[in-house]
């Protein structure tokens, strides 16, 4: 598993939490965002800037993104062209988006624009809380474990199978 990460609009305390999260588990990382980032020093974690302009780091990961690998944001558009490459999404308030939930996030998604264009204040998302913080980590761990015994128990049937 990869992770992949659209830093564009992912908060720092998120940011940290992915950091701890891919050092201690050995996971890779990319962070993707139009402007300079300041990463830690690490072999497992690398970012990616692209040229500023409109979805041009949603654009740069989906071309990164892999089956299996687990994408970070709120995007809804780009999340749905993740998911159907085979990635798991994971957002920034610990909402797992997949194949089943998609379509309907993607729909409420466009309907709230359209009640934006048309002059209606719908407001913004609410800030980030601690819940939603605690959230986030307990279904990144979650997903890591998951990851870690899948590639422990396929070691196992490669090892019956040399043998």
């Amino acid at each position: 598993m990869h992770i992949l990460v659209d830093a564009d609009s992912c908060p720092a305390v998120i940011k940290d939490i992915l950091y701890r999260a891919a050092e201690r588990t050995g996971t890779r990382m990319t962070l993707v965002a139009d402007r300079p980032l300041t990463i830690p020093a690490s072999p497992l974690i690398k970012r990616v800037q692209v040229r500023s302009g409109f979805n041009s780091a949603d654009s740069r990961i989906i071309d990164l993104a892999q089956p299996g690998d687990l994408v970070i944001t709120d995007d809804i558009p780009l999340a749905s062209a993740v998911v159907a490459k085979g990635c798991l999404v994971l957002s920034q308030r610990g909402d797992m988006l997949r194949e089943e939930n998609i379509a309907e996030r993607l729909s409420a998604r466009d309907f709230m624009t359209e009640l934006r264009d048309s002059g209606i204040n719908t407001g913004g998302p609410s800030p980030l809380s601690q819940k939603n913080r605690h959230s986030f980590a307990n279904q990144l761990d979650q997903l890591l474990r998951q990851q870690r015994t899948a590639t422990f128990n396929l070691s196992k049937i490669y090892d019956v199978v040399e043998k």
